[in-house]
């Protein structure tokens, strides 16, 4: 099929190299140890700089980052529960999500720089109305058990998430698939009823991982076998997972011989595990004590700004929710700046109610930042027919150190708007399955989608998949559609602008600050410069992108 070319991974390096400097280009070579210390000092005093600068650049940006191989990671990752499951379309916690991307790889991903990259699929194309896609997939990947990975099991991994019986949190991501098909060995198809622009971004979604078919063809993901840099030796759910290195990974990387993750819920717990020197890394700092903890030798804090969202959803379709004058006081009655000083301690900035944070594509500026107003809050509660509103509200620490402390300050706001809030502290074990998308009113939290339709589609879009509000709304919804196939960037700008400020004014989620993404790791491990802040650690990729220093 004749498309047009989208993504080509050889075409990417000539262009990098192309336009690289020439100090850029030697520092990658002493990188790769294709050059000595000896020959790099001569080039690069060569470029202008001075023996002292040229001796620091080697030692800070050559030495300190050449990967070294060997050695076992020990993580402590937050948010896993017992009731976490090998199935990629069920995928909900954070352990998961890193479990995941160490030992499950997807057809594209979303590289440190926020770019899209190749892995499984090495090219793709649209057709000129996008609704149609071709992936050229990767040659050499193999599976854990040294099954060839082919077009079959990518085709089975979609499927796997298609169709009215299918449970899959991704199913309304796909929802626009009307075919998938294998194209000969290494070429999958994938025709869609509307276009869709974004779909390469769409295939990063953490539940998307590309699983082997079994003899009838369908995704065979039981056993835990991926194709990613580490094969499951053995995973508990709850408990933790060790993985050894898989020999027939096509990718770059993977420089450990071994994965230990620890699933540890309490903050506490995480944070003394790694100043003992008992685990290398944290998926999650506790904020209460990072001014302590960037104290202590032998540990570096990495602390990113994010789209990862804290939601606060009121599920519209049960009273009081279903009256938008009582969703709008609840709106007013929280200090966004007050809550992020004290219980973020700075790491992270305000939301205005819609699910598009600043770092993310076709962000809208210039729409009114909502503000605390118990007043106008209270007037809004007479709208609705009632002096004052008495309400439970659930969280658990495990979604995010503070997260109950969080609540209890929201509650101390609201009393100045006649609104009283209990907090409900949940057992961190099957929050997910227990109480989220179950109670009323709740504190939740996203981690990044690399675009607004992504998230739209899962989270907001009516009958979405984790439509955590079960909210509804018919403008909404149709310029959504439209904004799908719209390859006007302006336009398209324009759509998701009217979308945040209808989810603003009529939805059923409070979003009061996009939280930065703060974990910690000791000094003995390396990595590049720019690392990925689409989840925790390196985007949930420091299993392969990561390496112990020599």
């Amino acid at each position: 099929m004749d498309g047009i070319p989208i993504f080509n991974r050889e075409k990417r390096k000539m262009k990098d190299n192309k336009d690289s400097t020439a100090l850029s280009r030697l520092l990658a070579a002493g990188r790769g140890q294709r050059i000595s210390r000896r020959t790099f000092m001569g080039h690069a005093t060569a470029t202008g700089l001075t023996a002292s600068a040229a001796s620091g650049l080697w030692t800070s940006k050559v030495s300190a980052m050449t990967p070294a191989q060997g050695g076992t990671l020990r993580v402590a990752i937050h948010d896993a529960n017992t009731t976490d499951t090998n199935d990629p379309g069920q995928y909900i916690s954070v352990f998961m999500i890193h479990l995941a991307h160490a030992s499950r790889s997807y057809l594209t991903q979303v590289m440190p720089d926020s770019t899209l990259g190749p892995d499984m699929a090495d090219s793709w194309r649209a057709s000129p109305d996008a609704k149609v896609w071709t992936f050229e997939l990767n040659k050499d990947a193999t599976f854990h058990d040294g099954r060839k990975f082919t077009s079959k099991d990518a085709v089975a991994t979609i499927r796997h998430h298609l169709g009215e019986d299918s449970t899959s949190a991704a199913k309304s991501l796909l929802s626009n698939v009307v075919d998938v098909r294998a194209d000969g060995d290494h070429t999958l198809v994938i025709e869609l009823d509307t276009g869709l622009a974004d779909l390469p971004w769409i295939l990063t979604d953490y539940h998307l991982a590309i699983v082997p078919a079994d003899g009838d063809g369908n995704a065979d993901w039981k056993g835990g076998i991926g194709a990613g840099p580490y094969r499951v030796i053995s995973f508990e759910p709850g408990v933790g997972a060790n993985l050894a290195k898989h020999e027939g990974w096509h990718g770059e990387g993977a420089y450990f011989n071994a994965i230990e993750l620890l699933a540890i819920n309490d903050p506490n717990a995480r944070q003394t595990a790694l100043v003992s020197g008992d685990v290398d890394a944290v998926s999650s700092v506790d904020l209460k004590t990072l001014s302590l903890l960037q104290k202590r030798p032998g540990i570096e804090i990495l602390n990113l700004p994010s789209g990862s969202a804290v939601t606060l959803p009121m599920h519209v379709n049960k009273a009081p929710f279903d009256d938008n004058n009582v969703r709008m006081a609840l709106k007013l009655a929280i200090d966004r700046e007050d809550l992020i000083e004290k219980i973020l301690f700075g790491t992270a900035s305000v939301g205005n109610d819609f699910h598009i944070s600043p770092s993310m594509p076709y962000y809208p500026a210039g729409i009114q930042q909502r503000a605390y107003d118990p007043d106008k809050a209270k007037w809004h509660l007479k709208e609705a027919g009632v002096d004052s509103l008495d309400l439970d509200m659930s969280a658990a620490d495990s979604i995010m150190p503070g997260a109950v402390d969080f609540i209890t300050l929201y509650s101390q706001h609201a009393k100045a708007a006649n609104i009283n809030i209990k907090p409900i502290r949940e057992p961190n074990d099957g929050y997910w399955t227990d109480v989220w998308l179950k109670k009323p009113f709740i504190f939740s939290k996203w981690g990044v989608r690399p675009t607004p339709d992504t998230i739209f589609t899962l989270a907001y879009k009516t009958g979405g998949s984790w439509s955590e509000a079960f909210w509804s709304n018919e403008r909404f919804d149709e310029l959504l559609l439209q904004a799908k196939s719209e390859l006007d960037d302006t336009l398209r700008a324009e759509m998701y602008r009217e979308m945040c400020e209808i989810a603003r004014d009529e939805g059923g989620t409070i979003l009061p600050m996009f939280t930065n993404y703060v974990y910690a790791h000791s000094d003995k491990l390396g990595h590049a410069e720019q690392v990925g802040a689409t989840w925790e650690l390196d985007g949930a990729r420091a299993y392969q992108r990561w390496w112990f220093k020599s």
